[in-house]
């Protein structure tokens, strides 16, 4: 009976290690890209019609070049000075494309008004081309408009919810030129970390070469794994890609407390330890009102009102003694410790500042 109890305690510990190990390891694929498998920016100039009233003014000089622009290809001509349309706006449509695209795919795009439009609800964008960093046209887009809000007002007051200066025409671009990406020709590929460890890196090429049984990987550098094709992958590279963005890595990352003054956010990383310090940290408040003191004259009376101001002023500072912060071996007792002292986010940002000059903090502190 007793061998038993001691077999089930030893089961327990084990899955309790195996479930630990599993809950810290994450995805390669979630640490780590593919060198050369990337999403590309787009970006044009359109115009968007059907607007009720809420286009572009006549400041707007180029709305108005814009449109003659247009009409002219379409065979009407007009002279810009005779164009005074407010349901026409210019707007600039920026759009990604993902790798892998293929020419007919459709994807969204967002349509940014660049004048002094009101509001984009009801209108439709023209087909317009998007353009890449190379100066090549990759998709073209046209449809309508969807703002996400409303703007409404009168002489007055107006109600606005959201932006309505910027819509997403879904759908709405379609695909013209593809970006060469060919993997069957290739005898290795690259991964780059998002972030960049030598632990980490190090860890990758283990499970990966234990994955395969041979030495296929190796660390070029902190950021850099290169992985040579085997034999039997060769022109099939899409299998191998899929088994390796599965792998569970468990990756290791610096000892860092990063700090957000404006909004009084303080985030510490789990390597996170101080050494033990003694702290005594006191809020100082000073308190100033003003008073006017008035004096009225009897009545019937030749006298006049006399009014003297007054100062009271009032300094508070909290009588905190000196209190001794053990080391910490975990976050959790670093948390404990500094939960200890009772105070408030925004005096951990001054403690933790304290803490790093006198070099009792054992991680990088990062404001932001």
């Amino acid at each position: 009976m007793k061998s038993k109890q001691i077999l089930i305690i030893a089961l327990l510990v084990v899955i309790g290690m195996g479930w630990h190990a599993a809950a810290d390891a994450v995805r390669l694929k979630d640490i780590a890209e593919i060198n050369g498998v990337r999403k590309n920016q787009l970006v044009g100039y359109g115009l968007v019609v059907g607007l009720d009233g809420s286009g572009d003014g006549k400041k707007a000089i180029f709305t108005i070049q814009s449109m003659a622009s247009m009409l002219e290809k379409m065979g009407v001509t007009v002279d810009p000075k005779d164009i005074q349309v407010k349901n026409v706006a210019a707007v600039m449509v920026t759009a990604t494309l993902p790798p892998f695209a293929k020419r007919g795919n459709r994807i969204d795009v967002l349509v940014s008004s660049i004048g002094d439009a009101k509001n984009l609800q009801g209108g439709t964008l023209m087909l317009m081309p998007l353009k890449g960093v190379d100066g090549k046209i990759y998709a073209v887009a046209q449809g309508p408009v969807n703002t996400g809000g409303f703007g409404a007002g009168g002489t007055a007051s107006t109600v606005v919810k959201n932006f309505p200066t910027v819509g997403r025409v879904l759908s709405g671009a379609i695909i013209e030129r593809e970006v060469p990406n060919n993997f069957r020709d290739r005898d290795s590929l690259l991964f780059s970390l998002h972030n960049p460890d030598f632990n980490t890196a190090a860890r990758i090429v283990d499970v990966i070469n234990a994955q395969f049984t041979e030495p296929v990987a190796r660390a070029e550098d902190a950021g850099t794994i290169e992985i040579r094709i085997p034999d039997r992958y060769m022109g099939n590279t899409v299998p191998l890609l899929a088994s390796l963005s599965t792998l569970e890595v468990e990756p290791d990352n610096d000892a860092r407390v990063v700090i957000n003054e404006r909004t009084g956010t303080v985030v510490m990383g789990e390597q996170v330890r101080i050494s033990t310090i003694a702290i005594a940290h006191g809020n100082l408040s000073i308190i100033i009102r003003e008073n006017v003191n008035v004096s009225q004259p009897l009545p019937f009376s030749d006298g006049r009102t006399v009014a003297s101001p007054s100062t009271e002023i009032n300094v508070q500072e909290d009588a905190n003694q000196l209190v001794v912060v053990p080391k910490g071996v975990s976050i959790g007792d670093v948390v404990n410790a500094l939960n200890a002292l009772g105070v408030t986010p925004r005096d951990l940002i001054a403690i933790f500042q304290a803490i790093k000059a006198a070099g009792a903090l054992q991680a990088d502190l990062e404001v932001i």
